[in-house]
């Protein structure tokens, strides 16, 4: 039997790793710090919008790191600018019942109407006249020539301008009371954009009736045609919230029978602009919530071009 030798190792023992077992020297590969090296073991992760920024805070919904620049209070902890743009994407933004948005105050655009046309009513009966022959709505046929809406597309501005125009004080007194009665109900359910396409769709699907009616003999001017556009939309609205029609039906009766008793008033406008507007407030407020803005902007785009087609019509009669 051949016994060890002492100290000799018995190479089938299992010997310790005596390299491992001693630490490294200082400075050596695998220290805790090289010499020269500006990055401690333990560094803190840099912002993921200023990687040279370090920081200990990290976003609350996804968890990366942000700095004090970037960070955004939030009811529990804080949020990075992606997490929160991407939040205020998710939240749908607040409408009327009919697609418009709600603000403070419901009656501006009316006010701004309103505005306009005292505007227009003074600089064309007291400061400067020669206003009242560029806006009125126009139109003669006379010894083979036109002048006015007839003399062709230069001259259709006279349709939109005539709605703002008023010569007598009470004329304009009167219209601008039922706008202001009408105006502000139909403005806030709506909304601005809304309220204003109605107006003015109204006022130049009254003055396209006049032309279309009697183009080789018109002169006509006045509010009316957009003011009925909104007893029309009136009736709608009435009708789709439920609410009794007669209040407003008696007033719609009582004006078109001021309308066709009166010498001096322009039925056609009146008529025009009331079927315009009931037309286009059943496009805007029975629209379907699915397709809602596409429906009453094809509505808006429709009447526009029922004017046209009007205008278009009796121009070529004239012809």
């Amino acid at each position: 039997m051949v016994q060890d030798e002492p100290g000799r190792p018995d190479p089938s023992k299992p010997q310790p790793d005596v390299a491992a077992a001693e630490p490294p020297a200082a400075g050596a590969p695998g220290s805790a710090q090289q010499p020269g090296s500006a990055q401690p073991a333990h560094a803190l992760p840099g912002c993921y919008r200023h990687p040279e920024r370090e920081t200990g805070i990290g976003c609350s919904r996804c968890g990366r790191p942000i700095c004090p620049q970037c960070m955004v209070n939030a009811s529990v902890g804080f949020h990075c600018p992606e997490c929160v743009s991407g939040g205020a994407a998710q939240v749908r933004s607040a409408t009327t019942r009919f697609g418009g948005r709600p603000v403070q105050d419901g009656a501006l655009v009316t006010k701004i109407l309103i505005g306009i046309n005292v505007v227009v009513f003074v600089l064309a009966a007291y400061l400067y006249k020669p206003l009242q022959q560029d806006f009125l709505l126009f139109s003669v046929k006379q010894y083979g020539y036109r002048y006015g809406v007839a003399a062709g597309p230069d001259q259709w501005y006279r349709l939109l301008t005539a709605t703002f125009l008023h010569v007598q004080p009470w004329h304009i007194a009167s219209n601008m009371l039922a706008l202001w009665w009408m105006g502000p109900t139909v403005e806030r359910v709506l909304g601005r954009v809304r309220y204003l396409a109605l107006y003015l769709v109204s006022g130049l699907a009254g003055s396209a009736l006049v032309y279309l009616v009697a183009g080789d003999a018109v002169a006509s001017l006045g509010a009316s045609g957009a003011i009925f556009g909104l007893f029309g939309a009136t009736v709608v609205l009435y009708r789709a919230a439920r609410q009794p029609l007669g209040p407003v039906v008696a007033l719609i009766v009582f004006n078109l029978v001021i309308t066709f008793s009166v010498p001096g008033i322009d039925w056609r406008a009146h008529v025009g602009g009331l079927v315009a507007g009931a037309l286009t407030g059943i496009g805007m407020m029975h629209a379907p919530r699915a397709n809602r803005n596409l429906v009453q902007a094809g509505t808006v785009v429709l009447m526009l071009a029922v004017v046209l087609g009007m205008v278009l019509v009796e121009t070529a009669r004239l012809s």
